[in-house]
């Protein structure tokens, strides 16, 4: 699907950048696969580790909230990746002009300069704090999917196809507790943190990440939500695999922090269909088809939610100890 097709990844330099270009190098012959990003720093770094790989590599200085600047990459492109957006949740709460700015008018300009180059389709990467937001940057990337899902109304037939996949913190990636906890030990600490002894958190590997954007780029045909099924863990349990025996402190959950990550709520479970590794959302708007509902799937019970608390499948502490040694090898 991808040989000799040019894809343009925004804000590509981040860990998913890293590891989409690992895979699609490694399993496609792409045209050619464009660095979307503001960071020099970062893409000079990333062009060094990518020598071997100069005729297929472009970087591109620049930033979502400049439409010209996305125009001008997107020329030629057939597929691109939205990756960029501010995260940080503290950084978006005292930040808030500057969080629509980029994870919202950003959007909107990724979406106007993919119908003006005519590219066939676009995934936007989503998070579980779009879902019933109780944060600002978990506010904009709401309605940042809405942007996107809404987008294939001006599309039209055979014009570009524009998804969302969703997936919580990536085991490992910044904003991961992960190398929060290492830090510690790594500092000798024999206490870690917990903001709340019943937390709950999804665990998806970069690898995972990947696969989850490969799907929507050869299933779309436009509005989808792809999740991933994905086992859950304690945040207790992974203390504990982290560092045996450790005394664990409770601290007091965090403003904008939740129990369990939510990624399909009751109210979405009307128009999703699960399928043999991941859940598929439909989109509800009048311009909608049924016949592009992929086929194999069935729709879930009423008032479903999928919920990391309440999950079927649950990682123990050995478990989590065996994939920090696999998984976060990606990294």
């Amino acid at each position: 699907m991808l040989n000799n097709k040019t894809i343009l990844i925004t804000g590509g330099t981040g860990s998913f950048g890293h590891h989409f270009v690992d895979y699609v190098l490694a399993n496609y012959k792409p045209k050619k696969l464009i660095i979307y990003s503001r960071d020099e720093f970062k893409q000079f770094n990333m062009q060094n580790r990518y020598k071997e790989n100069s005729d297929v590599l472009r970087f591109f200085i620049g930033d979502v909230r400049d439409g010209g600047r996305l125009r001008m990459a997107m020329k030629g492109v057939d597929y691109v990746i939205h990756a960029a957006a501010l995260k940080q949740v503290p950084a978006c709460e005292y930040n808030p002009n500057e969080a629509i700015l980029t994870n919202i008018n950003g959007a909107m300009n990724v979406i106007n300069a993919s119908l003006e180059a005519g590219v066939k389709k676009v995934v936007a990467l989503s998070t579980d704090k779009a879902v019933n937001p109780i944060n600002l940057y978990g506010g904009t990337k709401l309605v940042s999917d809405k942007l996107f899902c809404a987008a294939n109304a001006y599309s039209g037939e055979g014009g570009t196809v524009f998804s969302v996949v969703r997936y919580g913190n990536v085991a490992g990636s910044r904003g991961s507790v992960i190398p929060f906890f290492q830090n510690i030990i790594d500092n000798g600490g024999k206490e870690l943190p917990i903001t709340d002894f019943r937390m709950t958190r999804f665990w998806i590997s970069l690898e995972q990440g990947v696969e989850l954007v490969i799907k929507a780029l050869e299933e779309s045909s436009g509005g989808e939500t792809f999740i991933s099924k994905i086992p859950s863990f304690k945040i207790t349990d992974l203390a504990e695999a982290m560092l045996p025996g450790c005394e664990k402190k409770e601290v007091g959950i965090r403003e904008g922090e939740k129990l369990h990550e939510i990624m399909i709520t009751r109210e979405d479970s009307l128009h999703t269909y699960e399928y043999e590794k991941h859940y598929i959302i439909y989109p509800h708007y009048n311009w909608w088809r049924d016949r592009d509902i992929v086929p194999g799937g069935k729709l879930v019970a009423p008032e479903f939610e999928y919920s990391s608390g309440t999950n079927t499948e649950w990682l123990s502490v050995e478990q989590l100890r065996e994939k920090l040694l696999t998984d976060l090898d990606e990294h």
